[in-house]
């Protein structure tokens, strides 16, 4: 009921602020073929929900906030949606389409990997999330498609030895392996505080505490084993391992912790700190610095790297000559408006277009 109030009132809103009665219920025609206002809806409810984390609902407080997401949302899908009219009817035109069997096999990954044991579960999970059968197909098929036009758009795309280490030694930063280490701790566990004789005990527990900790730090300097004292005298629940804990970011430590690690050598061990449940020293176990991968270990990565962005450059001409030849017949001149905007602020922010 909730999802169906949010599509009630996109109804009401939709547009990005346009006035009702000038909204046509077809909005704007693709070399014939058409987007409805009704498609429209759906697929801002869709980017709403995405914005929403997969809520059902928007918590908003009114109207007057939802028309504000609209407006934010609805440019982009419109581009969107006009490129895959687009595209998908460059893969008719080419024969594209999912077979009864291919669609059958997806069907059967996604009932496994949700591991939902037959048909009839698999449509049950459809239907909470507002999906039929036919809804998917259609989905899975658009996905098929888009990706063999721009496979077929794109062509093939190679990346010489000499161009993956121009782009490694213009990006090293990219290829930053953080400094890690590997620390064993013990803890002396403090008592939890309380009130009259008990405050009063705690006070001399938290003393004990810290006796022991100093006692236990001064075995470890002077050469016991730091895993055995942490197996048998540490309270934390790294005494199953030994106190090993790690490996870790410098940056995942607390500031105190940083500031104990920091001046230890490998093997050096820290001060006793008061900790939240009690007194710990940590053991420098092991360092590992920060470096760059090298090169032979980044190229695939870099490859990757290089790979996308040239075949995003490579569609992107092509989805302008497909717009530049299609016909495109506007019913609603505030949506063209802002068609015409979105695509000009993306012109600004895309990589150039050769």
């Amino acid at each position: 009921m909730k999802r169906l109030l949010l599509a009630a009132t996109l109804a009401a809103l939709v547009g990005v602020g346009l006035r009702a009665e000038i909204l046509e219920q077809v909005i704007v025609k693709v070399n014939g073929d058409i987007l409805t206002k009704s498609e429209l809806e759906q697929r801002q409810v869709a980017a709403l929900r995405a914005r929403n984390r997969g809520a059902a609902t928007l918590d908003l407080k009114n109207d007057a906030e939802l028309k504000k997401l609209l407006d934010e949302v609805t440019p982009q899908i419109i581009v969107d949606t006009i490129d895959e009219i687009l595209i998908m009817q460059q893969g008719k035109e080419r024969g594209y389409r999912l077979t009864d069997e291919q669609f059958k096999s997806i069907v059967e990954r996604i009932r496994k990997e949700n591991k939902l044991e037959d048909d009839q579960q698999f449509e049950a999970a459809l239907k909470q999330e507002g999906i039929t059968m036919a809804d998917l197909r259609k989905s899975m098929e658009r996905q098929m498609v888009v990706s063999r036009v721009q496979t077929d758009a794109v062509g093939r795309i190679s990346v010489t030895e000499e161009e993956a280490r121009q782009y490694y030694e213009g990006h090293k930063g990219e290829f930053a392996v953080p400094a890690s280490l590997t620390l064993r701790e013990v803890l002396v566990e403090v008592p939890t505080s309380g009130t009259g004789v008990q405050a009063l005990f705690n006070v001399a527990s938290d003393e004990d505490a810290k006796r022991k900790a100093e006692t236990l730090r001064a075995e470890a300097v002077a050469g016991a084993d730091f895993a055995t004292l942490a197996t048998e005298q540490s309270a934390a629940p790294s005494k199953a391992n030994g106190g090993l804990i790690g490996p870790l970011s410098r940056d995942e430590l607390q500031p105190v912790l940083q500031k104990l690690i920091d001046p230890l050598e490998g093997g050096g061990v820290t001060e006793v700190v008061r900790m939240q449940r009690g007194y710990q020293f940590f053991k420098l176990e092991s360092l590992t610095p920060s470096a760059t991968k090298p090169f032979d270990q980044a190229r695939e990565d870099i490859v990757n790297k290089v790979y996308a962005q040239r075949r995003a450059v490579e569609f992107r001409k092509y989805l302008q000559r497909l717009r530049g030849q299609a016909i495109i017949e506007w019913k609603n001149e505030e949506l063209h408006k802002l068609y015409d905007r979105q695509l000009a602020a993306d012109s600004t922010t895309a990589p150039p277009v050769s």
